[in-house]
């Protein structure tokens, strides 16, 4: 009788802004610095209010679209200064991390953010990914998700709910972004956590 197969590796992804980082301080910060060098006025509180699409499309309502490309890439600049210092990791996220590990797990970052600036932001919050993949969104996370054999994928908006589906993987969200339990819920979410403190705990019975 031929040997089994091995079982592949646990492997779980988890958004970035709003799921493992508050990021909002720092990408308000950067905002307002963009709206000063370039004279465009941008509603930063609004912005931190709905972060999760790509940073094209927020600039999208903002600027002129022959300039959205160029603006892009003075707000990354201005991001490597401005937005990692006041970024703090959310509740949880931290022993969410080592719960995956501690399961055998492997840990994999899947964000719309530029993926430099992602690396970045996990070096300087201490918490470490064997696989960040940045700059995509929704259905998009979803093929990347698939690709690196991630079977949870844990979010804090709409788009990662559709991500996890497209991947079939299990779609856990979490209620520190912008939507809360019903909204994730309605969207597709096959559990929803208040935050990541209660997902070592959710992970150990879904693993169990």
């Amino acid at each position: 009788m031929p040997p089994t197969p091995a079982a592949a590796p646990l492997t779980v992804g988890f958004d970035l802004d709003m799921t493992l980082l508050d990021t909002r301080p720092g990408i308000r910060a950067t905002y307002l610095a963009l709206s000063a060098e370039t004279g465009t006025h941008i509603d930063c509180d609004l912005v931190v209010t709905r972060l999760g699409p790509p940073l094209l499309h927020e600039l999208g309502n903002w600027f002129a679209a022959e300039r959205v490309a160029e603006v892009a890439a003075r707000y990354r600049e201005l991001y490597r200064e401005l937005a990692l210092a006041p970024t703090v990791a959310l509740p949880g996220a931290h022993a969410a991390v080592d719960a995956v590990r501690a399961a055998g797990g492997r840990v994999a970052v899947i964000t719309g953010k530029y993926e430099p600036n992602a690396l970045l932001h996990l070096e300087h919050s201490g918490l470490h990914a064997d696989v960040v993949v940045g700059d995509l969104w929704a259905e998009s996370k979803g093929d990347a998700l698939r690709e690196h054999g991630a079977t949870v994928y844990v979010g804090d908006h709409l788009g990662d709910i559709r991500g996890a589906r497209r991947a079939g993987a299990v779609a856990v969200g979490v209620a520190t972004g912008p939507y809360g339990a019903d909204e994730l819920l309605a969207a597709g979410a096959d559990v929803v956590l208040a935050d990541l403190t209660e997902f070592p705990a959710w992970l150990a019975a879904h693993v169990g």
